[in-house]
């Protein structure tokens, strides 16, 4: 089963990047989607969207790795936590709920 959802994908329009690479984010909130931050369970696909963060375009091709500009594990690293501050906005704004 996978989780894919409108309501999180058009939530990231306007958000501030999440991601936020040193050196990398231009915070500039009209480039903003939601980043997928770990690979699907095939070639080209990706996981589902409650594992994703608001990024910007510098940062998402950044962590896409399309741009080398940090080691691997660092972009890794700010996906990651860019992923748990976009789950915290959600809880905030009720688009995800824990019971």
């Amino acid at each position: 089963m996978s989780v894919i959802s409108k309501k999180l994908r058009e939530s990231a329009r306007g958000q501030e990047c999440q991601v936020r690479v040193p050196g990398i984010c231009r915070n500039r909130t009209d480039t903003v989607v939601l980043a997928h931050v770990a690979k699907g369970s095939g070639v080209g696909q990706k996981c589902d969207d409650i594992h994703a963060a608001f990024c910007c375009f510098e940062c998402h091709q950044e962590i896409d790795r399309v741009t080398r500009i940090t080691p691997k594990e660092y972009a890794d690293q700010c996906a990651y936590e860019g992923m748990i501050r976009t789950q915290s906005i959600w809880l905030q704004q009720g688009l995800i709920k824990v019971e």
